[in-house]
């Protein structure tokens, strides 16, 4: 019995003998110099707190700035020579705002009216429009071109903005022509701008390495707005002080011009734009002739020719790609060069000066670089035998057959996209 009586009352103590309440429950995070210490309250929230910062000033107004200006991930999210390219853009935006300030001023002034600087600022949201609106239709009409060689046409837009500034500045010389004068800058400004939007998607996506494009637009906008705002101050300053004369303006503004189109120059070349044209694919071709080695966009972005884009290339075999079939193949001849690329979507004809190769109207970037590699080892093979020979074509296509597959899957692994061939408005044909 005073067993029982034991074991009862050792069982009502045991209730008594509550354990401890759970500590809480602390991790912390760190990201670069900064560490977070996080713990779940009581009643459930999340509490933060911030246990070391050790970046200096300095550091933290650059990463604030980073964060707001370049792609998440930066620098690992991009492709090579972006920030070449960014830097380029802010000094190009600058000068343009300031010409533009420059130059309203300016037409104010052969108008008649003898504005303060930052009503010229103000007005020149105005004058964007008339002919400027006809420059936009008719350069609308060449995006295929725009789409082939992006960097040049990307020059040529500033090249022409810079033109139609240069007439509203000079607009005061002429006070009695001022609308054919104005009229005639805005036209050559409304084709710059539908040039550089046009131009503006290929040279981002070349730099989108994790499929981050839309970030990059968008932290790309928010620089050129940042220097397009300190541009304008800029301009401000300098139409108060020394372009108040003509003189003045005579003399700023083809140091600013000059700056202008030098920046979007260097961006271009900064950009490693990876699609397939006529000129990338011939320098491609002529690297592996030569050395065996697939070039990449990066490799190819400094050698580029943005002056002359159509310019032959030997070791690619001298190859021009887009003219018609009825100018470049004779009758007599059609039927033989059919037999031998029987199931190819190009042609191939020996010029005398160059090799012409016409593209079928499907036809991808990988056609092209199977007909560009027959005519670079069509052209090596008549060098060797010092002349040319019958069997050349048919011997190049057989050595063509034989190093395409790992070619290619080396050129797609490069970052090369050959799922299109970019001719421009080159002619193309269909049996």
């Amino acid at each position: 019995m005073n067993l029982l009586l034991d074991k009862i009352k050792i069982q009502k103590k045991e209730p008594d003998q509550l354990k401890p309440p759970d500590p809480p429950l602390y991790w912390t995070e760190i990201s670069g110099s900064v560490s977070h210490r996080f713990h779940f309250q009581p009643d459930g929230q999340l509490s933060m707190k911030v246990l070391d910062d050790s970046r200096s000033v300095i550091h933290r107004t650059v990463d604030s700035f980073l964060s707001k200006f370049f792609p998440s991930g930066y620098p690992y999210s991009v492709s090579e020579g972006y920030l070449r390219y960014t830097q380029f853009r802010a000094l190009q935006h600058l000068t343009s705002a300031a010409l533009s300030v420059l130059s309203t001023q300016s037409l104010l002034f052969a108008a008649g009216l003898r504005p303060t600087p930052a009503e010229a600022t103000a007005v020149s949201w105005v004058l964007k429009d008339g002919m400027q609106h006809v420059g936009k239709l008719i350069c609308s009409n060449l995006g295929a071109r725009m789409d082939s060689e992006p960097k040049s046409w990307r020059i040529l837009a500033d090249v022409l903005y810079d033109l139609g500034t240069g007439l509203e500045v000079l607009s005061p010389v002429c006070p009695h022509l001022f609308l054919e004068v104005a009229g005639l800058g805005n036209f050559a400004k409304g084709m710059a701008v539908v040039a550089a939007r046009a131009t503006r998607l290929p040279i981002y996506s070349s730099f989108a390495k994790e499929g981050n494009l839309s970030d990059l637009f968008a932290k790309g906008e928010a620089i050129s707005t940042l220097f397009n705002v300190v541009g304008l101050g800029a301009g401000i300053l300098l139409a108060s002080t020394i372009c108040s004369s003509m003189q003045g303006k005579l003399v700023v503004g083809p140091v600013l011009s000059i700056l202008h189109v030098y920046s979007v120059a260097e961006e271009m070349r900064a950009a490693p734009v990876n699609t397939l044209n006529p000129q990338r694919t011939a320098m491609i071709v002529a690297d592996f002739i030569k050395a065996g080695k697939i070039s990449s966009p990066a490799d190819l972005r400094y050698r580029e020719d943005l002056l002359f884009t159509g310019r032959l290339i030997e070791d690619a075999g001298n190859v021009k790609v887009g003219r018609a079939l009825r100018k470049v193949v004779k009758p007599s001849k059609l039927q033989e060069l059919k037999q031998i690329f029987l199931e190819e979507k190009f042609l191939l004809n020996h010029g005398n000066e160059w090799v012409d190769m016409v593209l079928e109207h499907n036809a991808t970037g990988e056609d092209a670089l199977r007909g560009w590699l027959v005519a670079a080892y069509a052209a090596h093979i008549e060098k060797s035998s010092h002349g040319p020979s019958p069997s050349a074509l048919q011997e190049a296509y057989d050595k063509m057959n034989d190093v395409f597959s790992p070619f290619l899957s080396e050129l797609q692994a490069k970052g090369w996209h050959t799922d299109r061939f970019l001719d421009g408005t080159g002619s193309r044909f269909a049996w």
